[in-house]
Parts: C-alpha cells; structure tokens; sequence
C-alpha cells in the first residue's frame, strides 16, 4: 500500500480537494466503498483547508481503527492434528501458499502432514509433491479425478498416526460462482467433522492482491459457504496496494494472517498490521 499512499499524496497537493475524485482514488485502492466514503466523511468534518498529508494521516487512522492489534496465532492442540483447510480461486497462489505455511510450521518445530485435494489438477498434485520432496513434510495423495475428501479424510488418519500437530489440506481452486464446487468445499468440512467435530479448525482463503474488488467479493462468497478463520493475500509486492485486506477485515470480520511478498518460501510471513499500517506511506 506504500505505493498507493504516495500517490495519494502527489495527486492531492492543493487545498481545494475534488472530493469524488478522492473517494475514486481510495476506492481504487482496494479500501473499498463503505471505508472510502468514511475517510472521505471524516476529512469534510475537518472544515479546513487540507493536503495530501492530511488525507494519508486519516486513512492511516482508520485503517488502524480496522486491523486487530494482534493476528492470533496458529498454535497446537491436546493430542489430535489442528487441520487448516486452504480455499480460493484458481490463479491465486493457493499450492504454492500451502507448501510455504507448511514450511513455516516445519520450521517452527511441528510435525506436518499435506493433503493433496486438489484432485482435478494433476499439476496442482505435482507441485505439491514436489514441495513435500523439498520440504521433508510427508504427502497424501489420491489417484487423478478421486474425491477429495476421501483423500482428506486418509490424510487425517494418517496424521493421527503419526502424531502430528498440523494437517494442511489443499483443496481445488474454484470459481465462488460454481454452486457445485462450493457444495464440494462444504463436503470436505462434513467429512473432516467425522472423524473431528471440531475439525477443520480454521479455513484460510487465499487471495491475490493485484485482483481488488474481486478479493472481496470472492471472500463474501467463500466465507457464506464455509465460514473463513482467516485470509492469505498474495502478490503483494507488486500491487502497490493491499487495501482489500482491510476491506475484507470491515465487512466481514475476517482478518489476515499471513501475506505472500514474493516467489521463495522466506517471503512468506506471518501478518503484522502494526508494521503494515506504518509501512503505508
């Protein structure tokens, strides 16, 4: 959102602010509607001349009011794996984000177990099992066009087994629109509630950045379906923006935990909303 912010700041260098033009501006980056007329409100309120200063200062301030001071943490349970089930769109770096969160609890110390659910995609199967290879994090796998929650429920047996802390399901990406892959999505949680009541204990939607609006909308759909725990958004190091974190994080009260900035396993971090509100200009 640095990128973002600057602009603001250059584009609005005169007192005598166009006020459709500013709500524009903070709309197209990705803040959404409702928080850009707030901001928006909140400058007219002021009844003084303002800059683009003042501009940047309240929609920091807001988006500060927006962000928990603190993302929860993924932490362990008593004696069962915590099953995290990854969901989004097709293109948005879903695999790729499992294999990396993967990395990340592998690192911190937790055995890990991967389903490969995205049983439609024989490219999707590869790649995950290559990072299993990579990483040393143990794969389960099903034979092309199986049901994926049968290859859940296999992996979760095999995580009981092997006295795993986290099992890591990654699921086919699909369209929010299909009615059909949704209700796929919502028999994955039936099937993992069999054997776990509980389970799966958080929902991660992956989104890309670069996409704006449609993050959004995708996570309304999403989070309707199969409620969502959390939010991945990725590509932001060449957006500029990532604005629809705080969008998502208004309306519907999901917040983000961890955030992609690039292509290697180490540029997959926890999210950290102090350090991204004061990274914003």
């Amino acid at each position: 959102m640095a990128g973002f912010f600057k602009s603001l700041l250059q584009r609005f260098t005169k007192p005598d602010i166009d006020w459709d033009d500013l709500e524009a501006s903070l709309i197209s980056g990705d803040l959404g509607p409702k928080l850009a007329v707030q901001i928006v409100n909140d400058l007219k309120a002021q009844q003084r001349k303002l800059h683009g200063a003042d501009i940047v200062q309240v929609a920091r301030d807001h988006v500060r009011k927006i962000l928990p001071e603190a993302v929860p943490q993924l932490t362990t349970l008593e004696g069962k794996p915590k099953v995290l089930l990854i969901v989004g769109v097709n293109g948005t770096g879903k695999t790729t984000s499992t294999a990396k969160l993967a990395h990340v609890l592998h690192h911190r110390g937790h055995k890990v177990v991967l389903a490969a659910a995205d049983t439609f995609r024989a490219a999707a199967v590869e790649q995950l099992t290559v990072w299993s290879e990579r990483l040393g994090i143990p794969l389960v796998k099903g034979p092309p066009n199986c049901d994926p929650a049968a290859v859940c429920f296999d992996a979760y047996e095999k995580a009981v087994r092997e006295k795993a802390d986290f099992l890591i399901c990654d699921t086919a990406g699909r369209l929010h629109t299909k009615h059909n892959l949704m209700e796929e999505l919502k028999k994955i949680h039936r099937i993992l509630g069999r054997r776990d009541p509980s389970s799966p204990h958080e929902v991660l939607l992956v989104c890309d950045a670069t996409t704006g609006g449609n993050a959004l909308q995708q996570a309304r759909e999403f989070h309707k379906a199969i409620p969502l725990t959390g939010v991945i958004v990725t590509k932001l190091d060449g957006s500029g923006k990532g604005g629809v974190l705080v969008a998502i994080q208004q309306e519907l009260g999901v917040p983000t935990r961890f955030i992609g900035l690039g292509e290697r396993v180490e540029d997959f971090q926890p999210f950290d909303p102090k350090r991204f509100v004061e990274e914003l200009l």
